[in-house]
């Protein structure tokens, strides 16, 4: 169970999260994956691609053995309790600094819609934090983890700005769902409420709601109960506090090569140098067009 003496006070997640993460260093409860940074262009998009270094082969395989739930979870990862019902916890082996999950307290899996409950610990999570929230609804979406969560990745200057993020202000909407034209795959698009990220306003149903329009244009099944803990089809879901979007998936590798919500902004992670040269031949953005619908 969280700690109850670390119940989040608004505005003070960033905070939290440095204190963490400097204790969690200490103890050796977190550990970053040595990377190195490629771009490759495809399309004028620099994708980002990040190569692990050979010290990393170990935390990848240690982090393979790990039980596909993160609880129980070392008291030394955790941020916060978000809310009732989800905590933030530091993710325990990562490429970007202060990457958070946020996750359910209650077992739910990870091929869930998600619920409204979801959507305002979701949005009280960027209201605190700039930054890129992923969902990965299932293995071949990327998940790695069984038990629901989400994922903040703050816009700094390891990963903003987003490479793929131009491209959506050519956006097509109507009725505020729509499609990106550049986009050579199927997806929905919506523009975020700059409303659901005003502390004072209570706007998780209103992100619920755009959500399950955004399953419903994407072509995803979307049970008619608001609070359904239905599976869907895998899907990868990407938010910041401008803009959602959508990407059903068909299979969760290229060549190889593990594709998450992350790609769908442009960024990649490659094992070793390989794969790093199967990305140049082929290009990232036939990548994507290969694991989605």
């Amino acid at each position: 169970m969280a700690d109850q003496e670390s119940q989040l006070t608004p505005g003070t997640l960033h905070a939290s999260l440095l204190e963490r993460t400097a204790t969690a260093r200490r103890g050796g409860a977190i550990q970053f994956l040595p990377t190195t940074l490629e771009v490759i262009e495809q399309d004028s998009i620099p994708f980002q691609v990040r190569v692990l270094e050979s010290p990393a082969t170990k935390a990848i395989a240690e982090a393979s053995r790990l039980p596909i739930t993160p609880f129980p979870y070392d008291q030394d990862l955790f941020v916060a309790s978000i809310s009732a019902t989800h905590i933030a916890l530091l993710n325990k082996f990562s490429v970007f600094e202060h990457h958070l999950l946020i996750a359910t307290n209650a077992f739910e899996g990870q091929r869930c819609q998600l619920t409204q409950k979801d959507c305002e610990a979701l949005l009280i999570g960027l209201t605190e934090m700039d930054a890129l929230a992923c969902y990965n609804a299932g293995q071949v979406a990327g998940a790695s983890k069984s038990h629901k969560h989400l994922q903040l990745v703050p816009l700094d200057a390891a990963i903003a700005p987003l490479p793929l993020e131009p491209l959506l202000r050519f956006a097509q909407t109507d009725h505020m769902i729509g499609t990106v034209p550049r986009l050579p795959f199927r997806h929905a698009f919506a523009p975020m409420d700059p409303d659901w990220t005003n502390p004072g306003k209570d706007s998780g149903a209103s992100l619920h709601a755009c959500y399950r329009k955004l399953l419903h244009a994407a072509g995803l099944s979307v049970d008619a109960s608001s609070g359904s803990h239905e599976l869907t089809a895998p899907y990868n879901l990407l938010m910041t506090r401008r803009w959602m979007l959508v990407v059903p998936r068909s299979q969760e590798c290229f060549e190889g090569i593990s594709v998450n919500a992350l790609g769908f902004a442009g960024a990649f992670l490659a094992k070793d140098t390989s794969q790093l040269e199967t990305l140049r031949r082929s290009g990232p953005m036939t990548a994507l067009h290969h694991v989605t619908v």
